[in-house]
């Protein structure tokens, strides 16, 4: 719902953060990955209940994984660099990583939050498994989506590799909530039932619009 707006309105200071990175040895690729592992250590450090550490991870792998993607197009439009250094700013191979290493450290950070909240808080398991559940919906029919929509030349382009269903729950919201877990722990299995189902209405917006267009 909010990442197309809050796309504009980052548009510029991320360009300028990807120009900064624009050196040779430095890749979109190698970018997603290193927000990888910066994803996957907050899910360990919210899991051992290192709360502040895992709050600075998360954002900070946030901010790299959406460089990724500026440095990528300033790459592939730039001709001071070798072949090796291009190759990491591949639209299709970069995009395919990109998502994959997002589902990822999504899954990774709600079990991270579930196992550290469930030991220091008591909280209950089952929110974090509804919202595992919701993801897992909605991964499987905007990338259903976008494989099928480009096989048939009915793609939606909006600058991504993929064609994305936005609906309700979108990346925005998800750093949202995922943040809102570890600035408030003791309350992260209200917020996860909340955003089962706020995810869980999402999921449904998706496979009901992604069959309508495909029809």
């Amino acid at each position: 719902m909010l990442d197309r707006p809050l796309r504009a309105l980052l548009e510029r200071p991320v360009g300028a953060l990807a120009a900064a990175l624009d050196r040779p040895g430095v890749t979109p690729d190698g970018l997603t990955l290193v927000g990888l592992a910066l994803g996957l250590g907050s899910a360990v450090a919210a899991a051992t209940q290192l709360w502040a550490l895992a709050l600075v991870l998360w954002l900070v792998s946030r901010v790299v994984d959406g460089l990724d993607g500026a440095l990528a197009r300033r790459r592939r439009a730039d001709d001071r660099f070798s072949a090796d250094d291009r190759a990491g700013g591949d639209s299709q191979a970069g995009g395919f990583l990109d998502i994959t290493c997002d589902f990822v450290v999504y899954g990774a950070t709600v079990l991270g939050v579930a196992l550290g909240a469930t030991a220091a808080f008591d909280a209950p398991w089952q929110p974090f498994a509804a919202v595992l559940l919701a993801y897992y919906v909605n991964g499987a029919a905007f990338l259903a989506f976008s494989s099928i929509a480009e096989r048939t030349g009915r793609q939606l382009d909006d600058g991504r590799s993929l064609s994305f269903l936005g609906r309700l729950a979108e990346g925005t919201e998800t750093i949202v909530v995922h943040s809102l877990w570890l600035i408030v722990p003791f309350w992260s299995w209200q917020l996860a039932t909340a955003w089962a189902v706020f995810v869980g209405i999402s999921a449904v917006q998706r496979v009901v619009a992604g069959y309508r267009a495909l029809r």
